[in-house]
């Protein structure tokens, strides 16, 4: 059976979780307290040299870390990564898109929200929300036209975005003010297996830390 080292508020790790659930696959979760510094110690240091969750635990004991790649694994073979050249292309560039733009806008203004540690007059958390802007703008252009972001299928493309990008409310946006991305959450949540189960850092008491 295969594995899925995690840290339960992280949204990089409900996106593999929710694949898992929809590919109605058997896995364990191993829970990593990262704001403890589990995810430094060397045994976690060698399944991942970055030290981040989550990790996925193959069959054969081969480690694979990130989230998006985790994804791709998963989703090969399946309707969730399509096997048309360019199809495919669209998925992995809205994966990309999310690593680059929606984790260091939206997602760490959430977790710095959540947590208590945002800098609202930082110069910084100004660029991150600007970004986040951004972000939000062009998602509500590109699904004014289409049903999901590869198309008008649903795909491992929309569970990465949705991860962070359905909760930019969390950040300190108003969904409501990009309708297109707003409807496009509810396309998501109505899908067969959809996974509801967002875990809030309040569960954890270390959460407020920074991490090592």
């Amino acid at each position: 059976m295969i594995t899925l080292f995690s840290y339960g508020p992280s949204q990089n790790a409900y996106k593999v979780r929710l694949l898992l659930n929809q590919l109605r696959r058997d896995y364990r979760t191993v829970d990593i307290s990262i704001f403890e510094g589990e995810s430094r110690t060397p045994e976690f240091l060698e399944k991942n040299p970055m030290g981040t969750v989550p990790v996925l635990e193959l069959e054969d004991g081969t480690y694979l870390p990130e989230s998006n790649a985790i994804l791709a694994y998963l989703a090969e073979g399946t309707e969730f990564f399509a096997k048309e050249p360019l199809e495919r292309a669209q998925t992995l560039r809205w994966m990309f898109f999310e690593q680059e733009y929606v984790q260091s806008s939206i997602a760490t203004l959430r977790h710095r929200t959540l947590t208590g540690k945002l800098d609202f007059d930082s110069p910084i958390t100004a660029e991150r929300r600007r970004l986040g802007e951004r972000v939000l703008t062009a998602l509500n252009n590109h699904l004014g036209n289409y049903d999901f972001l590869a198309g008008n299928r649903y795909s491992i493309a929309d569970i990465s975005v949705f991860s962070y990008g359905g909760l930019a409310d969390d950040a300190g946006y108003r969904l409501a003010d990009y309708p297109a991305v707003k409807d496009w959450t509810s396309r998501i949540r109505s899908q067969s297996k959809f996974l509801d189960d967002i875990i809030p850092y309040s569960v954890d008491p270390y959460s407020s830390r920074e991490l090592g």
